[in-house]
């Protein structure tokens, strides 16, 4: 598999900057819903409450899985940035464009996505 050409390459760095934006907006929003719940007892009904909670919870389902993509993608604008981007840092080999155009952060290739 032939490395990515400068065009290809332009093409990844602008879509990982956009990933990155649209991921920093949604965090700005998740960290306000993670707000402290009221217990006050006369302002939201039992119920309400314990919708409340539950809410929050999904809510710090998705800031972990948010981080998580940040990390990926701030990764991947590192590896950019020195270089080694699309190339597999399990076996060394070329990661294909396609792959990365799907998955931009992709810091495996294929094969190794598949055998680990």
């Amino acid at each position: 598999m032939p490395p990515l050409d400068a065009n290809e390459i332009a093409v990844l760095r602008a879509e990982l900057d956009r990933q990155l934006g649209r991921l920093e907006r949604s965090m700005a929003v998740t960290d306000a819903a993670l707000e402290p719940i009221k217990l006050d007892q006369t302002a939201v009904g039992r119920l309400s409450r314990i919708d409340s909670l539950q809410n929050q919870g999904l809510t710090r389902n998705l800031q972990e899985r948010e981080q998580v993509k940040l990390a990926q993608i701030q990764d991947a604008l590192r590896r950019l940035s020195e270089g080694t981007y699309g190339r597999c840092v399990s076996c060394s080999g070329e990661i294909g464009f396609n792959r990365l155009y799907v998955m931009p952060e992709a810091a495996v290739c294929a094969s190794c996505g598949d055998s680990g």
